[in-house]
């Protein structure tokens, strides 16, 4: 293949610039979502998370390394500082009419391989490029293979809800495992039963402990933890027990594609401080219209968190001219450029969970543990 044949692109794994890099398609990531360049994101992840020096362990019974795709970079970086390694280096290039072209610079023989790629925007272009690389870890003979997705696209069509619609969440799965991945890690995934599409273990963690750690320092008076719709009842139970506070539920009518109808609060929230959870933000109207209903049921203030800010279409501009206080989310996607400029929206950081997660899958210790 000759240089001809090829764009190149910035390689935000190696982090090296390939000759004749065109400035539209540098750092192809955070360009398509619409977020800052590579280099002042990582900056400031080298804030949030202090490095630390790899546990010896790590290394004695077998070789562990981390690779990643353009999805989330930054996140990536965290990671890799969190556990003490440095991330892999790669290429990737693109073809001129937008084929992946993916090669592994270092040796992967019987290595254990970790993969970090969350399917955010662009999804097809994130999921094909995840597949790639999968493919050439598998055939560069990597010992084994987990497939690390903080964000898990196309969760949302988890069973046949209508006529002759597709269960994507399925398919998906089904591409994972036949690309190589040999086990999964997963961040909040919009159902929990989509774990059984899998036929390979798949670790199910949760962005909580972050959350109810960050609710539980601001101590916000008069507290009832909110479920949007009948859906996230058991994520907000478990949220509402940790904050030692009382649960509301949103009965919540879908009448179509990214279109809700709020219909009654079920619980007391007058007078009280209420704390919207959701897994997923994406348009942001079932989040504004849930917040509106608790208001004109006597909430004080309204507050929402998700471990996934999508914020797609009018999301921003819906959140920002809305009567929320705050909205907190994780660093599972990419924050889009015009998100980082609203200040009702924060960001924590969850490179510290996905961390010790894998550093528990490596060393085979219980990964339960970190759901406390």
């Amino acid at each position: 293949m000759s240089e001809q044949d090829t764009t190149a692109v910035l390689s935000p794994i190696s982090g090296r610039a390939e000759e004749n890099e065109p400035d539209s398609q540098s750092a192809p990531a955070n360009s398509a979502s619409g977020g800052s360049s590579l280099p002042s994101v990582q900056a400031k992840a080298s804030l949030i998370t202090p490095e630390r020096k790899r546990p010896g362990k790590l290394s004695e019974a077998k070789r562990f390394k981390i690779f990643c795709g353009s999805a989330n970079p930054a996140l990536s970086e965290e990671i890799c500082k969190f556990v003490g390694v440095p991330l892999g280096e790669t290429r990737l290039q693109r073809f001129s009419d937008g084929e992946v072209h993916f090669q592994l610079l270092e040796n992967v023989r019987g290595a254990d391989v970790f993969l970090v790629q969350p399917t955010c925007f662009p999804v097809d272009q994130h999921l094909v490029e995840l597949l790639i690389m999968m493919d050439a870890l598998k055939r560069a003979s990597a010992g084994r293979i987990t497939v690390v997705i903080p964000y898990y696209g196309y969760a949302r069509q988890d069973r046949k809800d209508r006529p002759r619609v597709a269960i994507t969440s399925k398919l998906v799965a089904d591409l994972l495992t036949t690309a190589g991945a040999n086990r999964a890690l997963l961040v909040d995934l919009h159902a929990a039963q989509i774990q059984g599409f899998f036929n390979i273990p798949v670790d199910h963690l949760f962005a909580s402990p972050v959350l109810v750690g960050y609710f539980r320092d601001l101590n916000l008076p008069n507290l009832t933890v909110v479920s949007p719709d009948a859906g996230g009842v058991e994520r907000a139970r478990f949220f509402a027990k940790k904050l030692e506070v009382p649960l509301a539920i949103v009965d919540k009518r879908r009448t179509d594609i990214n279109v809700t109808e709020v219909m009654n609060v079920i619980g007391d929230v007058k007078g009280r401080t209420c704390l919207i959870l959701d897994d997923i933000i994406d348009t942001a109207g079932t989040l504004v219209k849930t917040a509106e209903a608790l208001l004109e049921q006597g909430a004080e203030k309204v507050y929402a968190c998700a471990s996934h800010a999508v914020l797609s279409g009018p999301a921003v501009e819906r959140i920002a001219s809305s009567r929320l206080e705050q909205v907190v989310v994780t660093n599972t996607i990419p924050l889009r450029e015009d998100a980082q400029r609203v200040k009702k929206i924060k960001v924590l950081s969850i490179a510290g969970l996905l961390g010790r997660a894998i550093e528990s899958i490596h060393m085979e210790t219980s990964v339960s543990t970190l759901f406390n």
